[in-house]
Protein backbone atom coordinates (compact mmCIF):
# COMPACT_ATOMS: atom_id res chain seq x y z
CA UNK A 1 0.00 0.00 0.00
CA UNK A 2 1.50 3.34 -1.06
CA UNK A 3 1.94 5.96 1.67
CA UNK A 4 1.03 9.63 1.35
CA UNK A 5 1.56 12.50 3.78
CA UNK A 6 -1.58 14.48 4.57
CA UNK A 7 -0.71 17.93 5.93
CA UNK A 8 -3.95 19.46 7.22
CA UNK A 9 -4.63 21.25 10.51
CA UNK A 10 -8.43 20.92 10.38
CA UNK A 11 -8.91 17.65 12.25
CA UNK A 12 -12.45 17.04 11.06
CA UNK A 13 -11.44 17.50 7.42
CA UNK A 14 -8.27 15.51 8.06
CA UNK A 15 -10.28 12.60 9.45
CA UNK A 16 -12.59 12.64 6.41
CA UNK A 17 -9.68 12.79 3.97
CA UNK A 18 -7.77 10.02 5.75
CA UNK A 19 -10.85 7.79 5.58
CA UNK A 20 -11.31 8.53 1.87
CA UNK A 21 -7.65 7.80 1.18
CA UNK A 22 -7.81 4.49 3.04
CA UNK A 23 -10.91 3.49 1.10
CA UNK A 24 -9.08 4.26 -2.13
CA UNK A 25 -6.13 2.08 -1.11
CA UNK A 26 -3.68 4.65 0.30
CA UNK A 27 -2.02 4.71 3.69
CA UNK A 28 -2.02 8.26 5.07
CA UNK A 29 0.36 9.67 7.66
CA UNK A 30 -0.81 12.98 9.10
CA UNK A 31 0.85 16.22 10.14
CA UNK A 32 -0.92 19.33 11.41
CA UNK A 33 1.81 21.98 11.24
CA UNK A 34 4.89 22.96 9.31
CA UNK A 35 7.46 21.52 11.71
CA UNK A 36 5.77 18.12 11.94
CA UNK A 37 5.41 17.95 8.16
CA UNK A 38 9.06 18.77 7.54
CA UNK A 39 10.17 16.15 10.04
CA UNK A 40 7.91 13.49 8.53
CA UNK A 41 9.27 14.20 5.06
CA UNK A 42 12.86 13.77 6.24
CA UNK A 43 12.15 10.53 8.06
CA UNK A 44 9.85 8.80 5.57
CA UNK A 45 9.45 8.21 1.84
CA UNK A 46 6.03 9.07 0.43
CA UNK A 47 4.62 8.72 -3.06
CA UNK A 48 2.83 12.08 -2.70
CA UNK A 49 2.03 14.92 -0.31
CA UNK A 50 -1.41 16.47 0.17
CA UNK A 51 -0.53 19.93 1.44
CA UNK A 52 -2.77 22.58 2.96
CA UNK A 53 -1.38 26.12 2.72
CA UNK A 54 -2.94 27.65 5.84
CA UNK A 55 -1.06 25.92 8.66
CA UNK A 56 -0.20 26.89 12.24
CA UNK A 57 3.23 28.50 12.68
CA UNK A 58 3.90 28.89 8.99
CA UNK A 59 2.59 28.14 5.52
CA UNK A 60 2.39 25.01 3.45
CA UNK A 61 4.60 26.87 1.00
CA UNK A 62 7.37 26.70 3.63
CA UNK A 63 7.08 22.90 3.56
CA UNK A 64 7.12 22.89 -0.23
CA UNK A 65 10.13 25.22 -0.39
CA UNK A 66 12.09 23.03 2.03
CA UNK A 67 11.31 19.94 -0.06
CA UNK A 68 12.39 21.43 -3.33
CA UNK A 69 15.49 23.04 -1.77
CA UNK A 70 16.83 19.58 -0.96
CA UNK A 71 15.79 18.27 -4.38
CA UNK A 72 12.92 16.20 -3.01
CA UNK A 73 10.78 15.56 -6.11
CA UNK A 74 7.86 13.89 -4.29
CA UNK A 75 4.63 15.02 -6.02
CA UNK A 76 2.73 17.70 -4.09
CA UNK A 77 -0.99 18.31 -4.42
CA UNK A 78 -1.97 21.56 -2.72
CA UNK A 79 -5.36 21.57 -0.99
CA UNK A 80 -6.44 24.99 0.22
CA UNK A 81 -9.27 27.44 0.72
CA UNK A 82 -7.28 30.16 -1.07
CA UNK A 83 -8.91 30.48 -4.48
CA UNK A 84 -7.16 33.59 -5.75
CA UNK A 85 -5.36 33.06 -9.06
CA UNK A 86 -2.22 34.65 -7.62
CA UNK A 87 -2.17 32.06 -4.81
CA UNK A 88 -2.49 29.20 -7.27
CA UNK A 89 0.26 30.59 -9.48
CA UNK A 90 2.54 31.05 -6.48
CA UNK A 91 1.98 27.46 -5.36
CA UNK A 92 2.62 26.01 -8.80
CA UNK A 93 5.67 28.21 -9.35
CA UNK A 94 7.01 27.05 -5.97
CA UNK A 95 7.03 23.46 -7.21
CA UNK A 96 3.56 22.07 -6.59
CA UNK A 97 2.34 19.50 -9.09
CA UNK A 98 -1.36 20.30 -8.85
CA UNK A 99 -3.82 22.44 -6.93
CA UNK A 100 -7.37 21.88 -5.67
CA UNK A 101 -9.51 24.48 -3.90
CA UNK A 102 -11.80 23.76 -0.94
CA UNK A 103 -14.57 22.77 -0.92
CA UNK A 104 -13.93 19.94 -3.36
CA UNK A 105 -15.47 16.59 -4.20
CA UNK A 106 -13.72 13.60 -2.68
CA UNK A 107 -13.56 11.78 -6.02
CA UNK A 108 -11.87 14.73 -7.73
CA UNK A 109 -9.19 14.87 -5.04
CA UNK A 110 -8.51 11.14 -5.35
CA UNK A 111 -8.37 11.38 -9.15
CA UNK A 112 -5.89 14.26 -8.97
CA UNK A 113 -3.78 12.33 -6.47
CA UNK A 114 -3.69 9.27 -8.72
CA UNK A 115 -2.74 11.50 -11.66
CA UNK A 116 0.22 13.21 -9.98
CA UNK A 117 1.56 9.86 -8.74
CA UNK A 118 1.09 8.35 -12.18
CA UNK A 119 2.99 11.19 -13.83
CA UNK A 120 5.80 10.94 -11.27
CA UNK A 121 6.25 7.30 -12.24
CA UNK A 122 6.48 8.19 -15.91
CA UNK A 123 3.13 6.61 -16.68
CA UNK A 124 0.69 8.86 -18.49
CA UNK A 125 -2.01 6.33 -19.33
CA UNK A 126 -4.32 5.68 -16.38
CA UNK A 127 -4.59 1.97 -17.13
CA UNK A 128 -2.01 -0.73 -16.41
CA UNK A 129 -1.64 -3.51 -18.98
CA UNK A 130 0.12 -6.86 -18.95
CA UNK A 131 -0.57 -9.11 -21.92
CA UNK A 132 -4.37 -8.97 -22.25
CA UNK A 133 -4.93 -8.11 -18.59
CA UNK A 134 -6.03 -4.50 -18.05
CA UNK A 135 -6.24 -2.91 -14.60
CA UNK A 136 -7.93 0.47 -14.31
CA UNK A 137 -7.11 2.14 -10.96
CA UNK A 138 -9.71 4.86 -11.48
CA UNK A 139 -12.50 2.33 -11.92
CA UNK A 140 -10.90 -0.32 -9.68
CA UNK A 141 -11.66 -2.78 -12.44
CA UNK A 142 -9.77 -5.68 -14.00
CA UNK A 143 -10.41 -7.38 -17.32
CA UNK A 144 -8.70 -10.19 -19.22
CA UNK A 145 -9.29 -10.37 -22.93
CA UNK A 146 -11.98 -7.76 -22.48
CA UNK A 147 -13.92 -9.87 -19.98
CA UNK A 148 -14.46 -8.36 -16.51
CA UNK A 149 -12.78 -10.28 -13.69
CA UNK A 150 -14.21 -9.54 -10.22
CA UNK A 151 -11.51 -9.42 -7.55
CA UNK A 152 -11.69 -8.98 -3.79
CA UNK A 153 -9.97 -5.92 -2.37
CA UNK A 154 -6.83 -7.81 -1.30
CA UNK A 155 -6.63 -9.73 -4.56
CA UNK A 156 -6.91 -6.42 -6.39
CA UNK A 157 -4.15 -4.83 -4.32
CA UNK A 158 -1.90 -7.85 -4.90
CA UNK A 159 -2.38 -7.60 -8.66
CA UNK A 160 -1.92 -3.81 -8.61
CA UNK A 161 1.41 -4.15 -6.78
CA UNK A 162 2.67 -6.72 -9.28
CA UNK A 163 1.52 -4.77 -12.33
CA UNK A 164 3.07 -1.52 -11.07
CA UNK A 165 6.41 -3.34 -10.83
CA UNK A 166 6.21 -4.36 -14.51
CA UNK A 167 7.63 -7.85 -14.18
CA UNK A 168 10.11 -7.26 -11.35
CA UNK A 169 10.12 -9.70 -8.44
CA UNK A 170 8.34 -8.69 -5.23
CA UNK A 171 9.11 -10.61 -2.07
CA UNK A 172 6.38 -11.61 0.38
CA UNK A 173 7.21 -8.83 2.85
CA UNK A 174 6.90 -6.09 0.22
CA UNK A 175 3.65 -7.54 -1.06
CA UNK A 176 2.26 -7.69 2.47
CA UNK A 177 3.17 -4.05 2.98
CA UNK A 178 1.46 -3.05 -0.27
CA UNK A 179 -1.66 -5.07 0.57
CA UNK A 180 -2.05 -4.20 4.25
CA UNK A 181 0.11 -1.14 4.76
CA UNK A 182 2.10 -2.89 7.47
CA UNK A 183 -0.87 -2.95 9.85
CA UNK A 184 -2.15 -5.91 11.83
CA UNK A 185 -1.08 -9.51 12.22
CA UNK A 186 -0.66 -11.30 8.90
CA UNK A 187 -0.59 -15.04 8.44
CA UNK A 188 2.52 -16.50 6.85
CA UNK A 189 0.57 -17.94 3.91
CA UNK A 190 -1.78 -15.00 3.32
CA UNK A 191 -0.01 -13.68 0.19
CA UNK A 192 0.13 -17.20 -1.22
CA UNK A 193 -3.64 -17.44 -0.83
CA UNK A 194 -4.18 -14.24 -2.84
CA UNK A 195 -1.72 -15.39 -5.51
CA UNK A 196 -3.66 -18.67 -5.74
CA UNK A 197 -6.91 -16.74 -6.14
CA UNK A 198 -5.44 -14.54 -8.88
CA UNK A 199 -4.25 -17.60 -10.78
CA UNK A 200 -7.66 -19.21 -10.42
CA UNK A 201 -9.48 -16.12 -11.71
CA UNK A 202 -6.99 -14.84 -14.31
CA UNK A 203 -5.19 -18.00 -15.35
CA UNK A 204 -2.18 -19.90 -14.07
CA UNK A 205 0.23 -18.01 -16.31
CA UNK A 206 -0.42 -14.55 -14.90
CA UNK A 207 1.80 -14.79 -11.78
CA UNK A 208 5.09 -16.67 -11.55
CA UNK A 209 6.64 -17.91 -8.30
CA UNK A 210 10.37 -17.19 -8.11
CA UNK A 211 11.37 -19.72 -5.49
CA UNK A 212 13.34 -18.24 -2.63
CA UNK A 213 12.58 -14.68 -3.74
CA UNK A 214 8.89 -13.97 -4.26
CA UNK A 215 6.49 -13.37 -7.13
CA UNK A 216 6.35 -11.54 -10.45
CA UNK A 217 4.08 -11.30 -13.45
CA UNK A 218 4.43 -13.99 -16.09
CA UNK A 219 6.64 -13.40 -19.10
CA UNK A 220 5.26 -10.92 -21.65
CA UNK A 221 4.13 -12.45 -24.89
Amino acid sequence: MDSVLLVEDDRMLGDALAAALAQDGWRADRSEDVAAARLALVDHAYVAVLLDLGLPRGSGLDVLAAMRARYDTTPVLIITARDQLSDRIRGLDSGADDYIVKPFQRDELLARLRAVVRRSRGRVAPQLRWRDVVLDPAERSVTRGGTPVPLGVHEYRTLLALMECQGRVLDRERLEDRIYGGDGAIGSNTVAVYIHQLRRKLGGDIVVTVHGYGYRLGDPE
